[in-house]
């Protein structure tokens, strides 16, 4: 079968470790290449597994799950003791521009459709575990939190589920993070910069969702007006809060409740 892309590489088996591969990728959405980190459970007989697209933060890249949280050993752990289903986990940079690219179309570079058409194609392409079959899951931290419930919304259709960690809630926070001046990242389209525009935009066909924030976290306030919003505007949805901040050590206890939410959809 020819490829969708004019390059693409994954790494050799025999380098590999701890169930991690990793993806190089030619994408006109990004007008270049994008690199996707892959953890893939022990065993070649798994078949059409669900995928979960796991996005990162700002300052951060298609790696950072796997060095600042260990989800590869924590995936490897929460398999073994039957908590979790075997999944695959999908780890995409977001394009890396600037600080942090908000997964969102530029005016040059479309990193929304990285995420959602190019990310997507070239794992069921170089994973032979998953395929166009497989159950498709979004999240992700911060800014990926952001990505996750707003792509989330606009493709339910593809989406089975979403849910967000610390999330950024509205496009103008990205300020509170980036040294790049906002009017770089914004829409046309001002309501594609709002998580609860956006979800009450497709109200009717949105998938199961849920997001968490930690009490101590800068963008807890933010997390609770959304909470507050959508209960009004009576959209289904899971909001829980747990002690802790906006870092890592949060991310990556809490990230459990997200998979295990995907585990039982």
């Amino acid at each position: 079968m020819a490829s969708k892309f004019r390059t693409i590489t994954i790494s050799k088996p025999e380098y590999e470790s701890n169930n991690v591969r990793q993806i190089t990728v030619k994408s006109n959405h990004l007008k270049g290449r994008g690199d996707i980190s892959v953890y893939v459970p022990q065993g070649s007989n798994y078949k059409n597994l669900p995928m979960v697209i796991l996005l990162h933060g700002v300052y951060g890249s298609h790696n950072s799950w796997i060095h600042y949280a260990g989800i590869h050993f924590k995936m490897n752990k929460w398999i073994a003791e039957d908590k979790l289903k075997p999944m695959v986990l999908v780890m995409p940079s977001d394009g890396l521009w600037g600080d942090g690219s908000g997964y969102i179309p530029h005016s040059n570079n479309n990193f929304e459709k990285w995420i959602t058409e190019d990310t997507v194609d070239a794992v069921i392409e170089c994973v032979p575990q998953v395929s166009t079959q497989s159950d498709l899951f979004l999240t992700g931290l911060s800014m990926g939190g952001f990505a996750a419930l707003r792509l989330g919304a606009k493709y339910s259709n593809k989406f089975k589920a979403f849910t967000g960690l610390s999330s950024i809630t509205h496009l103008n926070q990205m300020k509170l993070f980036i040294e790049e001046n906002i009017y770089q990242l914004q829409q046309e389209n001002k309501q594609e910069e709002s998580v609860l525009e956006t979800l009450i935009k497709y109200k009717q066909t949105l998938s199961p969702f849920r997001f968490d924030c930690g009490t101590d976290d800068g963008l807890i306030n933010e997390n609770r007006k959304l909470h507050e919003a959508l209960e009004q505007e009576n959209i289904p949805h899971i909001y829980n809060e747990y002690p802790g901040a906006h870092n890592w050590k949060y991310w990556e206890v809490h990230i459990f409740n997200t998979l295990n939410f995907f585990n039982n959809i």
